[in-house]
């Protein structure tokens, strides 16, 4: 027998709880709607809380294009303390004694803006070698990780009453490690640092101020999954073409997409992208 097609679609916007990772979540969800086909965009580390976006039935499809956006967080980074995982649920491996200067600090977040390269920590999900550092750290192994290229636009920090604490606002591109940016300032700053109490407030267009609970976030409508993307309506005559797995013609696509393709009662037909200049069929939703 093939697999029971899905029943329910939409989307939700949860405000994860700490002590939970990203798949708990989805796994309390299929038990909410009975469904297994469920899955989320952007990965939070079981400490971490705040949006979480997730697709059921047929939205879990169009997921990457919300995952692909610009996140936002509020952490602090505890300066002096480093830990095996960078940060407050890990071991403390070093001590070092800071004097704090508050135009250091403010100066060495202004180096960390920009398009910077960042090394993935070891307690990561990324993979290398097929397997995921998260798992290699658990077994005591440490492997060589490439750096690679990520973008900060803000990364605003203030004093607390610990003058050993620092409450960030970071606004940075999908892929940015938060523990590594709290622990490459305490190393610009000649000690080390970890972070702790790290919320993210937005995932692209999806803000906290609209999250829920598990068990009582709102399903919303499927084409919610694309609301941060270019829309284009389509005439009767270019649905019929995109239902079929067809592409527009190109004076229909301006700028760099992707585009959501959307009939004349917003009902979300498609999603189409640009692939090396070349607009291409992503998804096309039954």
């Amino acid at each position: 027998m093939g697999r029971r097609p899905a029943t329910i679609h939409g989307m939700l916007v949860i405000d994860k709880p700490a002590g939970m990772t990203s798949h708990d979540v989805v796994a309390r969800l299929r038990k909410r709607f009975g469904e297994r086909r469920i899955g989320h965009a952007g990965t939070l580390d079981p400490d971490a809380t705040g949006v979480l976006v997730v697709g059921v039935g047929r939205a879990t499809r169009l997921l990457r294009f919300a995952s692909a956006s610009f996140k936002t967080y509020e952490v602090e980074i505890v300066l002096g303390t480093e830990t095996d995982t960078l940060d407050a649920s890990g071991e403390i491996v070093a001590h070092h004694e800071m004097f704090i200067d508050k135009a250091a600090v403010l100066a060495a977040a202004r180096e960390l803006t920009g398009e910077i390269e960042q090394v993935p920590p070891m307690v990561s999900a990324r993979r290398v070698g097929g397997r995921r550092l998260y798992d290699l750290a658990r077994e005591g192994l440490e492997v060589e990780r490439e750096a690679r290229l990520v973008t900060v636009n803000r990364f605003d920090v203030e004093a607390n009453d610990d003058p050993l604490v620092w409450r960030a606002l970071i606004d940075c591109s999908a892929g940015t490690y938060i523990r590594t940016l709290g622990a490459d300032l305490g190393t610009a700053l000649g000690g080390g640092a970890h972070i702790r109490c790290l919320r993210r407030v937005a995932s692209g267009v999806y803000k906290l101020d609209e999250s829920g609970t598990i068990e009582k976030a709102p399903l919303q409508p499927v084409i919610e999954l694309v609301r941060g993307i270019d829309r284009i309506i389509l005439t009767e005559e270019e649905e019929l073409v995109v239902r079929n797995g067809g592409r527009l013609k190109s004076n229909r696509t301006k700028g760099e997409g992707p585009w959501a393709l959307v009939n004349a009662s917003q009902e979300l037909i498609a999603v189409h992208e640009n692939v090396d200049g070349r607009v291409v069929v992503g998804v096309v939703l039954a």
